[in-house]
């Protein structure tokens, strides 16, 4: 059933005609399918409750379609990767909406158009020429059918996704609240900077802020040229972490230098010093998701996300097979981030949860083994993750065999009873302890280890490879 909505003059405006759900790589939004007076058909794809009042305004993308960037993943221009940018962000706010506006074709000029002004642009012609010497206008854009979609979702204060003021101004004037206007995270590449430079010159786009070394690894990115030396420090200690790493499974514990991450009443606050907090903020702002067991919940009512550095705040992931923490957790609560959690089979949970809260039951007792937990977080396209506690947490991926890295903080302190940390079923000899390649860095009063176990397999593999051939040569 179609859903009219009209303008303040009784005139219609767009009409709802389908709604159902999207499973994306940045997971599962509801789609809905609109037509606006003219006959053009837009979607808008949703995650959470856009229009609840309370809280953060949802986020909000409007998006201009765009073959050559979002379909053919075309270079001349950042769309596409503004589009993924853009779902990924509101996947991790838990609450958005992001409006695909049909008829948006180079700006409104159209496909074809368009791709004349890029002929144009191959003989030195920027943007804005291009346009005027083909007779067309230089933005043809209106804003109406998404404001109407806005209003017709009840999304009528929102945080805008956009580097261009001209949308804040469009949407404000009909009747949209913009409480602020956000850039996406989106680096400029070679192929379109000059494209962008002159967005930025000639159309009043806001320039990129500064970007340090940090933003740069945030993005994926290892600095070039010259660094101060803190800059070089970042890099040293996080670049490997960046650098043709897709995927990555880390994980990071503070323990007092007689190994207990906890007093004996359970008392963790705080065991190491501010700058490993900061470090621990550091590894979340470089990785998909974050994962913690129930028990590290309970005991600190975490909330895991990244506040003493930039970056976007990872997916919290809860291991809860008996669904024991508290309702009222921060997980459960704080909508800044999404949570999954993941409940037993016969646990007992709330009927309804929190939009950002998504419960994923598993049912078999094997499917909460770390690989099983990896390959369940993959699949919803976290490849690269953090497990941050408790100790019996990330003792478990250890045993397992499931880190790349671990990152181990001792702090200046002996506790002599209390939760423990690391623990793993040892050897009798000291020769068959685990080892692997290390770094060491000084965190204010604390010291960190980082254990490489992924090049420690990289160097075992080639052996096991001409193993294995000598085995199979003897066979035969």
């Amino acid at each position: 059933m179609s859903l009219d909505f009209l303008t303040s003059d009784g005139t219609p405006g767009v009409t709802r005609l389908v709604s159902t759900h999207l499973p994306t790589r940045h997971g599962d939004f509801q789609l809905l399918g609109y037509r606006d007076a003219t006959g053009i058909d837009h979607v808008a794809l949703t995650r959470g409750d856009v229009s609840a009042t309370g809280g953060p305004a949802p986020l909000v993308r409007l998006h201009s379609e765009c073959l050559t960037g979002d379909a053919l993943g075309s270079y001349r221009c950042d769309c596409g990767e503004q589009l993924d940018a853009a779902l990924q962000a509101i996947a991790h706010a838990g609450r958005g909406v992001l409006i695909y506006v049909r008829g948006h074709e180079g700006r409104g000029i159209g496909l074809m158009d368009k791709l004349r002004a890029y002929a144009l642009q191959d003989s030195g012609v920027d943007t804005v020429d291009a346009n005027t010497r083909l007779g067309v206008p230089v933005d043809a854009r209106d804003y109406v059918q998404s404001a109407q979609i806005l209003h017709e979702l009840g999304s009528t204060r929102i945080r805008l996704l956009s580097s261009n003021p001209a949308k804040q101004m469009a949407l404000e004037g009909l009747d949209i609240e913009v409480e602020s206007r956000m850039r996406l995270n989106v680096a400029d590449r070679a192929e379109n900077s000059a494209y962008l430079a002159t967005k930025r010159a000639r159309m009043n786009h806001d320039s990129p802020p500064d970007r340090d070394a940090w933003d740069l690894l945030v993005d994926g990115r290892l600095p070039e040229g010259a660094l101060s030396p803190d800059e070089e420090d970042l890099v040293l200690r996080y670049g490997p972490l960046v650098d043709g790493n897709p995927a990555l499974v880390i994980a990071q514990l503070g323990q007092s230098l007689d190994g207990f991450i906890a007093s004996r009443t359970g008392d963790a606050c705080f065991v190491t010093g501010e700058e490993d907090r900061k470090h621990l903020h550091r590894l979340r702002a470089l990785v998909d998701a974050v994962v913690v067991g129930a028990g590290t919940v309970q005991a600190d009512d975490c909330q895991l996300t990244v506040r003493a550095v930039s970056g976007q705040n990872p997916v919290r992931v809860v291991v809860d097979p008996h669904a024991r923490i508290p309702h009222t957790t921060t997980v459960l609560t704080d909508p800044r981030s999404r949570t999954f959690w993941l409940v037993g089979p016969d646990a007992v949970v709330p009927e309804e949860v929190e939009p950002h809260v998504s419960v994923h039951r598993f049912t078999e007792e094997a499917d909460f083994e770390p690989a099983s937990i990896l390959r369940f977080l993959s699949g919803q396209g976290f490849d690269r993750v953090l497990i941050e506690g408790g100790g019996l947490t990330v003792s478990r991926f250890l045993r397992a065999g499931s880190l790349d890295r671990l990152y181990l903080t001792s702090a200046p302190l002996l506790v002599g009873d209390g939760v423990p940390g690391i623990r793993f079923d040892g050897t009798d000899a000291l020769s068959g302890a685990l080892s692997a390649p290390i770094r060491r860095f000084v965190l204010g009063d604390d010291v960190c280890t980082e254990f490489d176990f992924s090049s420690m397999r990289a160097a075992t593999e080639p052996t096991q490879r001409a193993e294995q051939q000598d085995d199979t040569t003897g066979q035969h």
